[in-house]
């Protein structure tokens, strides 16, 4: 099993210097200027250095910046590049220098060709909970971030508590610019849905709220239920809020709905904030907390879970299918027989992310990337006999050899279905 330690691209460029015997990793000893870098660790006679790259770590600005040396005095251990950099140098500032013949951008270019060959190969392990059934749909639109899917899986079980059904109407305290009504045609579970019109006047912190008998939800750690907007949302305009004094005149809960598409149900899961506190919910509200313009929203079946309660069982493979062209999942119509009113898991992946900022994470076994960078480099450097006399045709095979077996060790993925 390959093991990925999230090595950040500076760490990967860095160990293929060394092994390539490029680079010197080391920090400014004083003072400089944007073209100047004292270093006191440096070895070598005037111009020792001219031609090599410097890649420029600057502590205080948190920049990475690339120049390349034009001048070295050895008496003052002094550097000097070109281009300037953006900042003066100073004492603890660190840098790599690099021998002339490894560009430091090629070398980054070859860590995502690394990447970029492992692909379809492996794939960083996502998991999703972003879809429900209904009883009615077949055609789900597959999350972002997901390139395979290799299992499909109900939630067969759950410990969980009812807040709201929403079969009947929120009339616990309704704003004046707000318009509750039961929907019997829009809905997804039950017999209604809440459908809350909501006016134009309507200001940020306007609420509708319902009574409900005391429960004790605070063994609970997620909110789930379905929404649905008539305008598009961002991230916590909307809110969900549960109290224990009437009205939710004093929240104890204040969540954030996620962002929602236009005129598309959306099934949430968000984690309660202080689940120890909630210990006699007897109000439910909705806040329209940003100026949306008039719009609707229809609410529908809220409810608190035990996370890790849940129960899954592996929906069997045929019953269901990926289409490509439209990026959908879509479920036999036995599946219901299965999984009529239940919450989806997907286990996938998604392509391993190309590192673009040094401060970016592998999500492949570095092993497997420095090995073949080190190979790509040595080849990029290497010639013929008369122009390869430190014989980096014979390295560039060695390392392409060392990350042919690294890559071996990924694991092997079967009955995958890919996404795109």
């Amino acid at each position: 099993m390959a093991i990925v330690q999230g090595r950040t691209r500076a760490q990967l460029r860095q160990s293929i210097g060394y092994n390539l015997g490029a680079t010197q990793v080391s920090s400014a000893s004083g003072t400089g200027s944007t073209t100047t870098i004292v270093d006191n660790t440096l070895v070598g006679g005037d111009d020792n250095h001219i031609g090599k790259w410097v890649v420029f770590n600057d502590v205080s600005a948190s920049t990475v910046e690339i120049s390349r040396v034009s001048d070295y005095v050895a008496s003052t251990t002094t550097l000097t590049v070109s281009p300037a950099f953006a900042q003066t140098t100073v004492a603890n500032d660190t840098y790599e220098l690099w021998d002339d013949i490894y560009p430091p951008l090629r070398v980054e270019d070859f860590i995502n060709q690394s990447i970029l060959d492992a692909t379809g190969h492996a794939y960083d392990p996502v998991e999703s909970l972003a879809l429900h059934t209904d009883g009615k749909t077949q055609r789900f639109d597959i999350p972002s971030g997901l390139s395979m899917i290799q299992n499909l899986y109900y939630r067969s079980k759950v410990d969980y508590v009812r807040l709201l059904s929403c079969n009947s109407v929120m009339d616990e305290n309704v704003d004046s610019d707000f318009e509750v009504t039961a929907d019997t045609k829009m809905k997804k579970q039950g017999t209604a849905s809440n459908r809350i019109a909501i006016a134009d006047g309507a200001s940020a912190g306007d609420i509708v709220t319902d009574s409900i008998t005391s429960k004790d939800i605070s063994e609970y750690d997620y909110i789930e239920f379905w929404i649905r907007s008539s305008v598009a949302t961002s991230a916590g305009n909307l809110k969900i809020l549960l109290d224990n004094t009437a009205n939710c005149a004093s929240p104890l809960e204040t969540l954030n709905v996620p962002a929602l598409s236009i005129d598309t149900w959306t099934f949430c899961r968000v984690a309660l904030s202080n689940p120890e506190s909630d210990t006699e919910i007897i109000s439910v509200g909705l806040e329209y907390d940003s100026d949306l313009g008039a719009c609707t929203v229809w609410l529908d079946d809220i409810s608190v879970v035990k996370n890790d309660s849940a129960q899954w069982d592996k929906l069997p493979r045929n019953l269901w299918k990926i289409d490509k062209q439209e990026k959908d999942v879509i479920i036999d119509h036995y599946t219901h027989g299965l999984a009529r009113y239940n919450l989806l898991k997907i286990v996938g992946g998604d392509k391993p992310a190309l590192l673009t900022a040094d401060t970016d994470t592998s999500e492949l076994d570095e092993q497997y990337i420095i090995a073949r960078a080190t190979a790509l480099a040595f080849a990029s450097a290497s010639g013929g006999p008369a122009t390869d006399p430190d014989n980096k045709n014979n390295m560039a095979g060695f390392w392409m050899g060392m990350s042919q077996q690294a890559k071996r060790q990924i694991p092997f993925l079967t009955d995958i279905r890919l996404v795109e």
